[in-house]
């Protein structure tokens, strides 16, 4: 990479928009680059890495919250590690709910197909089986948001 790089190739070499890039100047995430003579941003390395590793984080799923907190610990490099296990720990842990929750959801939705093929397949929508489950309360819950997919 040359020494400063506009907004543009930041956003290609780093996967991000353009757009994303000034939300996370704007939110303090990213320092905004120097501008040229001509009023246009540059980059430096520094960004380059900065911007990736804030990317890294959010594929990862990490919130931007989390996020700050991550930035926050990778610009003091005394802090313990231990700081970052946590953050990482915590958010597995809230991975693995999630992951939880689309299984459920899953054998749901698996189930409404299976209802489908065996009772009403090939009949009137209005008949259909699926039709009927999603109109459904849950049993025994108190509010539709409790819904099919709850981790009990």
């Amino acid at each position: 990479m040359k020494a400063m790089v506009s907004i543009g190739v930041l956003a290609q070499q780093t996967g991000c928009t353009v757009p994303t890039i000034r939300y996370y100047e704007q939110i303090g995430l990213l320092a905004a680059g120097p501008r040229t003579e001509t009023g246009r941003r540059h980059y430096d390395e520094a960004a380059m890495h900065r911007l990736t590793f804030i990317r890294r984080c959010r594929d990862f799923g990490f919130s931007i919250e989390q996020v700050r907190e991550l930035v926050g610990l990778a610009d003091d490099p005394t802090r313990p590690c231990m700081e970052l296990r946590d953050i990482a720990s915590g958010h597995l842990a809230e991975l693995r709910v999630k992951l939880s929750e689309l299984k459920a959801l899953e054998r749901s939705m698996a189930a409404f197909v299976r209802s489908c093929e065996t009772e009403c397949a090939g009949g009137a929508v209005l008949d259909c089986s699926i039709l009927d489950e999603l109109a459904a309360r849950a049993p025994g819950s108190e509010a539709s948001r409790a819904g099919c997919c709850a981790v009990t």
